[in-house]
């Protein structure tokens, strides 16, 4: 049991991760404010690559998917709103960090909830 929690939390470190390489890569590209550099494209091409290869080797547990997406956008938020507190001209980051707040707390619920799941199911 001990391995899969592990297996779990890397798989949504993953898909935050990607998350933020995903913005990232898009203000690099597409933002004149935002200097570029290849490294959020070199993060989320390797992030993409261990999420897929953990699809192909593991199968996930039931709840984990949902999850995995709420830390993607949690990844593509939060980057949003520390690149709008960066540069105000941009415009203001009250929403990014509600969004970010709600997420944080949806997804600490929903591992908790599979938690206790866990343990329930063991006994």
């Amino acid at each position: 049991m001990m391995k899969q929690t592990i297996q779990e939390r890397g798989t949504l470190l993953l898909a935050f991760v990607a998350g933020l390489s995903v913005n990232a890569s898009f203000s690099a590209l597409f933002s004149s404010m935002v200097s570029f550099s290849v490294f959020p494209i070199i993060a989320l091409v390797l992030a993409v690559y261990c999420l897929h290869q953990r699809y192909q080797n593991r199968t996930m547990p039931l709840g984990l998917p949902a999850i995995a997406a709420a830390c993607f956008v949690l990844g593509v938020v939060l980057y949003s709103a520390v690149v709008r507190a960066e540069y105000p001209e941009i415009g203001s980051n009250f929403l990014p960090s509600v969004l970010s707040v709600i997420l944080v707390l949806w997804i600490g619920v929903k591992l908790r909830a599979r938690k206790a799941a866990g343990v329930e199911a063991a006994e």
